[in-house]
C-alpha cells in the first residue's frame, strides 16, 4: 500500500498573492522576495530608485517568478499612494524598510529623531491605510512588519530607532485587534544580528565580535535564514497566527549574561 500524499506543502504556496516587500532591493527585504517568489507568489520589490530594482526583478522573472517594482521614497506619502494604487490589489505587505541612526541621544535633535520615526513607523501606518481596504474586500491578507530585537532590548546610541522598532511590534499587536475578524492577520517579524551588507562594517567591529559571542549560535544570521520565517506569516499556513511577534535571533533574546 503506497503511503497518503502530504497536501502540508500546499500550506506554504502564495499561488496567485501579490506580494509587496519594502526595501527589498537588497538585505533582508531581498531574501524574503525571493522567498515569497519561489512560494508563487507576483512579488512587487520596492526602493527608491527604480535602476537600482531592475537587475532584482529581472532575476526573478529569468527564474520564471512573476515580479515588478515600486520606486518611491518612504517620506513622499504622495508618491507612496501613487505607486500602491496603481500596483493593484496587495494580498501581503512585508514592511521592511528601517533606516538606522547610531548616535547619542545627546546628538539628535527632536527633528532628527521625528524624521527616523517617520520613515520607520509612520510609512508602516501610511502603506497598511493604503492596502487594508483591499484586503478586507477579499477576505485575506497578511501584515507582517519587520522590526528588530533592539525594540526590546535597548543598547545606548539607537534611541530613535529602538522607539521605532518597538513601535512596530505594537503597531502589529493593534492592528491584529482592529482586523482579526476580517481575515487579514498582522504579525512582527523580529530579525537579530544578521550579517548584510548594511551591517558588514559593524559584524566585523570588535562590537559585532561581543554581539557574535553574545548570541547562543556563536554566530551572526547569514541573510537567507530570514526568509522561512517570512514565508511561514505569510503563508496559509499561519492562518490563526495573529498579533504575534516572530524572533530570529538564535537565541539571543532568550538568555542573559551571566
Amino acid at each position: 500500500m503506497s503511503p497518503p500524499v502530504s497536501i502540508f506543502p500546499d500550506q506554504f504556496r502564495l499561488n496567485g498573492r501579490t506580494a509587496l516587500v519594502t526595501g527589498s532591493g537588497r538585505g533582508l527585504g531581498w531574501e524574503i522576495a525571493q522567498a515569497l517568489a519561489q512560494a508563487g507568489a507576483r512579488v512587487l520589490l520596492h526602493g527608491r530608485s527604480a535602476e537600482r530594482l531592475a537587475p532584482r526583478i529581472a532575476e526573478l522573472k529569468q527564474a520564471g517568478h512573476a515580479a515588478g517594482g515600486l520606486a518611491f521614497d518612504m517620506a513622499d506619502r504622495a508618491a507612496m499612494r501613487q505607486a500602491v494604487v496603481a500596483a493593484g490589489p496587495i494580498d501581503i505587505l512585508i514592511h521592511n524598510v528601517g533606516e538606522r541612526d547610531r548616535r547619542p541621544f545627546a546628538e539628535i535633535e527632536p527633528e532628527d529623531f521625528a524624521r527616523l520615526v517617520d520613515v520607520d513607523l509612520i510609512a508602516a501606518h501610511a502603506l497598511v491605510k493604503l492596502v487594508v481596504p483591499g484586503m478586507i474586500e477579499r477576505r485575506w491578507g497578511r501584515l507582517i512588519l519587520v522590526t528588530s530585537i533592539v525594540g526590546s532590548l535597548a543598547v545606548p546610541g539607537t534611541v530613535s530607532y529602538t522607539t521605532a522598532k518597538g513601535g512596530l511590534a505594537a503597531l502589529a499587536r493593534a492592528l491584529a485587534a482592529e482586523f482579526g475578524a476580517t481575515g487579514i492577520t498582522a504579525n512582527a517579524l523580529s530579525p537579530g544580528f544578521f550579517a548584510t551588507e548594511t551591517n558588514a562594517q559593524l559584524a566585523a567591529s570588535p562590537a559585532g565580535e561581543r554581539q557574535r559571542e553574545r548570541c547562543p549560535a556563536k554566530r551572526w544570521a547569514e541573510p537567507h535564514e530570514i526568509a522561512g520565517a517570512a514565508l511561514f506569516l505569510a503563508s496559509p499556513a499561519a492562518s490563526y497566527v495573529n498579533g504575534h511577534t516572530l524572533i530570529v535571533d538564535g537565541g539571543v533574546s532568550a538568555t542573559y549574561l551571566a
